[in-house]
């Protein structure tokens, strides 16, 4: 399945932070999930571009116009015993769904993990989303379904943390 020509993705830059911005409060609009973002628009500069980034992002783009984004971070496997990436987020805008920028962010992605000789790369999807599970499907990613995500936040977290 080869990426659509027209499609470029290249890695962002300071100057794209109110872009990925706004890409991110897209998403949680698709998702739903709006009144769920905290995160500012200097937060997102100071986690991407900041002095110790630890996640990135790339841009994809449709004639110098950009489309969408990824935005990603290293983890690691104690089983693989190699680090991998995690994606976060990924987004194309509705306009540009089907033009194969979706593809080409995880092209892009897959193509760091070869090589940097990553031993993986993985992302969660709700489970409602049905065209970005059909998608993932199409490009042979896995479904995990034995893995439940878990998470502490707010409270909870400061009550555990408390306890050390």
């Amino acid at each position: 399945m080869p990426v659509t020509a027209k499609v470029s993705v290249r890695a962002a830059t300071p100057a794209d932070a109110a872009l990925i911005h706004q890409f991110i409060l897209d998403l949680a609009d698709y998702e739903k999930l709006l009144d769920a973002v905290e995160a500012t628009q200097a937060d997102t500069a100071a986690a991407l571009f900041g002095e110790r980034p630890r996640a990135f992002a790339d841009i994809a783009e449709i004639g110098g116009e950009p489309v969408g984004f990824a935005l990603w971070f290293y983890n690691y496997s104690t089983f693989v015993g190699r680090h991998g990436i995690y994606l976060e987020d990924l987004f194309v805008r509705p306009e540009a769904r089907g033009s194969g920028a979706g593809k080409a962010l995880l092209a892009n992605l897959a193509k760091r993990c070869v090589d940097e000789g990553l031993g993986r790369l993985e992302w969660s999807v709700l489970d409602w989303n049905a065209p970005s599970i059909a998608f993932y499907d199409r490009l042979g990613a896995a479904s995990m379904n034995e893995w439940i995500i878990r998470r502490l936040t707010g409270e909870n977290l400061r009550a555990l943390a408390s306890l050390f």
